[in-house]
Order: C-alpha cells, then structure tokens, then sequence
C-alpha cells in the first residue's frame, strides 16, 4: 500500500477492472476522466482479456491512466481487490467498464466521504432517459436503518452496486483482503462492512448510467434457487466477519 499518498499528493483513485471490455471501455473511461481533477487517478487491472480491451486504453493517452494487466485471468472480484490495493487515493471510487458516469458524481461523492466511510447512489439505465430500475432506490434515511439495511442485504432487497459507491482510505485495511468466500458480490461485502461500521452515507441522486446486456456481470434474471441460497449463506457469513474486522480494530477517524 502506497502511504505516502495518503491524504496527499493523490486526491481521489477511480479503480477499474476490465475483461473482454473492447466495445465499451472507451466511452466510460472518458466519463470518468471529464471528471478528474490533475491529481487524480484511475486505476485499471486488465484481467488477461483476450480481445482488444488492453489496445483501447493504451490508445487513450492520459497521465491519470494507470494500467496494469495480468497473465492469467483471475475473476472480477480478485481484479477488483488488486486494483484496490494498487489506489493512492484519499477517496476510492469503484467503475465498471461498460457503464457511463453521470456529471458530477465525482465531487458529490466526495463530499459525502468527508463524514463518512462508504458512500452508495443509485443508477439508471443507459440509453431509456434516466429510466431508474424497479427495485426500491437508496435514500438518505437508510443512513440511521442500519440493522435494515443489514438485513436488507441478505434478502436482496437494497439496490447495493459497487458501480455507484466509494469508500475512504481507512476503509481499506478492513475491506481487502476480500474474504475469500466471496467468489461474487464484492459490492455487497462493500456495503455489509459499511454497514458494520455504521459510517455510511446513501444517495437519493444517480451518478451512474449502468449499459444493460447479455454480458454483465451482475445477472439480469432470476438464478436458480440453489445459487441463490448459496449466495445467502455468503452474505451471513460475510457479515460474522465483516462484525469480527471491524471489533478488531481501533476506530477510525474521518480526517
């Protein structure tokens, strides 16, 4: 972990992880850096794509870019943890690579990280004029329904996407490693440590436009009922642990 960044010379880290992104990465990653300022960073880890993902940053010539690209491919929730891990930043944003941000995103994030530990927004969808999904979107008062919103996340029912959040720096020594029964959902175990920490803002404003296909990673339909009791017992078990970090160490204060 670079240190000496810490609350320096590194403002905010914008990390990445992109696979078989060739189509889209392009356009996103513009409307990530339309909104950085000279001291500012985004942090991208290629998880050995085997298209042309790599040819399309390294063609966007900027001095924030930082690219690094693996040999072997590791899955997105590992690429994610290694790009958090390679931030300077005082402020780390989470990006996938096929979405676009909404203006502003950047500096309203920023500022609600100055009381808080984690910040979530909502999405829409991109393309359908700012169409929000079905599901109930955030809003502020889940601030202070802390046990809800920890309930709420092992049924499915809070709109947690790591596209739309961000954390501080002092978050990181208690997020990563990303325990390793978390093979999905790196976002929700984002939220489940926000939530245990009781240091988290929510959004009712949209700061993403998340591209729907048949490649996202997160599914558009329903998963059998054996995965998703699978992926429930992560989540419990996420949070014993997320409760065990968390006891573990001193409090951390927002500076």
């Amino acid at each position: 972990m670079a240190g000496e960044y810490y609350g320096g010379m590194i403002r905010a880290s914008v990390c990445m992880a992109t696979y078989r992104g060739a189509p889209f990465v392009r356009e996103q990653i513009f409307s990530i850096l339309e909104q950085l300022h000279d001291d500012d960073e985004l942090v991208i880890v290629d998880d050995a794509s085997p298209d042309d993902t790599v040819a399309v940053i390294q063609g966007i010539v900027d001095p924030r870019i930082r690219l690094h690209t693996e040999s072997v491919n590791r899955g997105y929730v590992r690429t994610f943890e290694n790009a958090i891990r390679r931030a300077r930043g005082t402020y780390i944003m989470l990006a996938d690579q096929d979405d676009v941000w909404t203006p502003g995103r950047l500096e309203l994030m920023i500022a609600h990280l100055g009381t808080t530990l984690v910040v979530a927004g909502n999405y829409s969808v991109l393309g359908e004029n700012g169409r929000m999904p079905a599901r109930r979107p955030l809003r502020p008062a889940y601030d202070r329904q802390i046990a809800w919103n920890t309930l709420a996340v092992l049924v499915g029912y809070r709109p947690y996407f790591g596209c739309a959040m961000g954390f501080r720096r002092e978050l990181v020594p208690d997020l990563v490693p990303f325990p390793e029964i978390f093979i999905e959902s790196h976002d929700l175990w984002l939220a489940i440590l926000g939530n245990a920490t009781r240091s988290i803002s929510h959004l009712s404003e949209v700061v993403v436009e998340r591209r729907l296909h048949d490649y996202n990673v997160t599914p558009l339909k329903w998963r059998p009922l054996g995965t998703i009791l699978t992926a429930r017992l992560m989540l419990a078990r996420g949070m014993l642990i997320a409760r065990r970090r968390v006891r573990l160490r001193p409090p951390r204060a927002i500076v």
